[in-house]
């Protein structure tokens, strides 16, 4: 065993032992003796939380009291995502460690040549489309630890699965979390953490050991404002307190836990002075677009390829396009079958657009280069298996689901050394 796996399992088995969070964490503090009688009883909980869209600056804007207590008394990193920097392909690497290259779901809108009738997008269930790689619910239900899910993107599908034949009907096999809830954004975010609180007032037996939970209102918000409007820092304000919620609710139940708070990507300011108008750059009859926005891909129409390509593959202002094969390495991007055969990439700020429109319009978006500084997402931790007051240097989201491994004691720290130093070691093993 390497020095690096003995001292993350040295870890885990910490973890496992330390069922009452460090007293020196007020925001994790039990409330009263009978709280910290049922603490001794607990084991800690891994809690996954996602605020999508929410970029790491936004913990300086003096805004979220309750995430800046717990960065302060846990790990903050800024965090980079995946490409393309999307919702769906950063969430399921969230929670496989691949990146969507590989784990395939490479867009919220996606084509494939095996399924040209098909076309997946953020309400596809089919397990077909998510079975490449294995999220780490999965892995912790096929080793015993119960496992629930409030609204994570994929959570919701029978992984393993099939559909029957034609399509219809519910998926034969796979395997979901013990509990889930389909999206709904009907949902308040107080339900949501409710639920989660709920699910822990459980007995021991049927209780989770691993729990999902997503927020979008800072996205939402992000798109419609920009992220430095007065209507985003209202939302980052919002789901702080709902933070706040479930910390003083976990520490009522004495529960200990391991808190993962993430986002998916950043935002960048958008506007309608900046967009690149795909219309006034190739003939529309020379292509099909399959998504546009921060980035587009497209098919050419038949026959077109030589047209298209002389038209799209040279220099233009605020964006950068390739054939598939030659987007560039560090993209990690273009061996998929589901990825089209044409990108463009926009200059951070800009919108790719089919046509402009005459209405004016200010907001957000993402999308772009995942090197881009608006696109950073966040990584806080708090809990008994992290140290306190560690600052990280830029992690990469791939390492996400390696660290979740570690805290259930599923795996041996590989792909989670960006950690090390958040982790608490004990004695000379761990040296």
């Amino acid at each position: 065993m390497t020095r690096l796996a003995r001292a993350l399992s040295l870890a885990a088995a910490a973890l496992l032992a330390a069922c009452v969070p460090a007293a020196d964490a007020p925001s994790l503090q039990s409330a009263g003796a009978p709280a910290a009688a049922m603490a001794q009883e607990r084991a800690p909980v891994t809690i996954l939380v996602s605020i999508d869209g929410f970029r790491p600056d936004y913990l300086d804007r003096g805004v979220t009291p309750t995430l800046s207590r717990l960065a302060q008394g846990g790990v903050r990193a800024p965090m980079q995502p995946s490409f393309p920097t999307k919702t769906f392909p950063n969430h399921w690497t969230l929670v496989t460690g691949e990146v969507p290259d590989v784990h395939g779901i490479t867009a919220n809108r996606i084509e494939h040549p095996e399924r040209p009738e098909e076309v997946f997008t953020m309400a596809t269930l089919d397990p077909w489309w998510w079975n490449a790689s294995r999220p780490v619910w999965v892995e912790a239900e096929e080793a015993g630890i119960r496992t629930a899910a409030m609204f994570w993107p994929g959570s919701a599908v029978a992984w393993g699965g099939t559909m029957p034949e034609g399509g219809r009907g519910s998926p034969q096999g796979g395997r979901y979390p013990q509990d889930w809830q389909q999206f709904s954004m009907e949902v308040t975010n107080t339900q949501r953490v409710n639920t989660v609180l709920d699910w822990l007032r459980r007995p021991a037996r049927i209780r989770p050991g691993f729990v999902t939970l997503y927020f979008d209102a800072v996205d939402t918000a992000g798109h419609r404002g920009g992220p430095d409007s007065a209507e985003l820092n209202a939302a980052v304000r919002t789901i702080d307190r709902h933070i706040g919620d479930l910390v003083s609710g976990l520490a009522e139940l004495g529960q200990p836990a391991n808190l993962v708070i993430v986002s998916d990507h950043g935002m960048a300011a958008t506007s309608s002075q900046r967009v690149v108008a795909l219309d006034e750059t190739v003939d529309p009859a020379l292509y099909r677009v399959v998504e546009s926005g921060a980035y587009v891909t497209f098919h050419p129409t038949e026959g077109n390829r030589r047209a298209f390509e002389a038209a799209l593959l040279r220099d233009h202002p605020h964006m950068q396009c390739w054939r598939k094969e030659a987007i560039p390495a560090r993209f990690a991007y273009g061996t998929n079958p589901r990825v089209p055969p044409y990108l463009c990439v926009a200059e951070t700020g800009w919108t790719i657009a089919r046509t402009r429109s005459a209405r004016e319009w200010t907001g957000g978006s993402h999308g772009y280069d995942h090197e881009a500084p608006e696109m950073a997402a966040l990584f806080l931790a708090h809990g008994p298996a992290f140290e306190r007051g560690v600052r990280l240097p830029t992690v990469r989201n791939t390492a996400v689901a390696p660290l979740v491994r570690v805290l259930l004691g599923l795996g041996d720290g590989s792909g989670a050394e960006a950690f090390r130093p958040a982790l608490k070691r004990q004695g000379a093993a761990a040296d």
